[in-house]
């Protein structure tokens, strides 16, 4: 079965993300842990996490997907970001622990910022190596980026070459965006076969965990990252349903972040893409 969900406000709970994920027929979701620019994350409500738990349960939701602040970044060339990023990520996977153990957390790698990808690298290596710890079941996800100005992890090599560094490393996967992926240059529409085995040979299909599936507003190349509704856009909706039937990619949760004005557009989304599923 097609687990797909799409990306929530966690601003009035667990409880209502799971009841509004069964709402649109979806049985996975994803929601920034704090503010998307930063700041506190709410306190915990641990009667919300258990009425979460028991609609999680009947709506069949049993992976989701944190993503931390777009503001966190790791690979800055200012020393108060860094440690911004270094606070930020070790509170949100205490709190990820302590919430939903055992479930996804998403972060952008980072910018490096005009000081050079091979800097970049390592300082992202760097930080994960100080807030990943042996005891942690969250599992941290670096997703792939378009490269548009200094972005580090437009490459599948990049991306591998921060894992390479971090001493937890089985503690790290992917978060594969196919809107990303698409502008970084990867041709997921014409040979998406190709770009799973060249994914597979330089980071490992077993490090891939979750797809951000959106579609994309610009042509391939472009590195500019602006998402476009399912079908709507240059990667289409046939390339965007064939990468959930990839018998390589079927096992895996999907989420939307495609731009919508309510929830009814992920449900009609979700709905066709479910379809295109059974009839395939």
């Amino acid at each position: 079965m097609l687990t797909i969900g799409c990306h929530l406000s966690c601003s009035k709970g667990y409880a209502n993300m799971a009841r509004e994920t069964a709402s649109i027929g979806g049985n996975t979701f994803q929601f920034f842990t704090r503010n998307p620019r930063g700041g506190k994350a709410k306190a915990l409500d641990f009667d919300d996490l258990q009425a979460y738990a028991a609609l999680a349960q009947d709506a069949g939701i049993t992976r989701i997907l944190a993503h931390a602040p777009y503001t966190l970044n790791p690979a800055s060339n200012k020393s108060e970001t860094r440690e911004f990023a270094l606070m930020t990520l070790t509170d949100d996977l205490a709190r990820m622990e302590q919430a939903t153990p055992g479930q996804l957390y998403n972060m952008h790698p980072g910018s490096h910022v005009g000081q050079g990808t091979e800097t970049g690298i390592a300082l992202i290596a760097d930080t994960l190596n100080e807030v990943l710890t042996p005891d942690m079941t969250t599992t941290l996800l670096l997703e792939t980026m378009s490269g548009k100005g200094s972005e580090v992890g437009a490459t599948f090599e990049e991306i591998a070459a921060i894992i390479e560094r971090v001493n937890l490393d089985k503690q790290v996967g992917v978060c594969l965006d196919t809107c990303h992926v698409w502008d970084a240059g990867y041709d997921i529409v014409d040979d998406l076969d190709g770009v799973l085995d060249e994914f597979d040979r330089i980071i490992g299909l077993e490090r891939l965990h979750a797809i951000h599936l959106n579609d994309s507003m610009n042509p391939r190349s472009s590195h500019k990252d602006r998402h476009a509704r399912i079908g709507e856009g240059h990667i289409g909706f046939e390339a965007l349903s064939a990468l959930t039937n990839h018998p390589k990619l079927a096992h895996l949760p999907f989420y939307l972040e495609t731009p919508q004005d309510e929830l009814s557009g992920y449900a009609r989304e979700i709905s066709a893409l479910r379809a295109a599923c059974r009839n395939s």
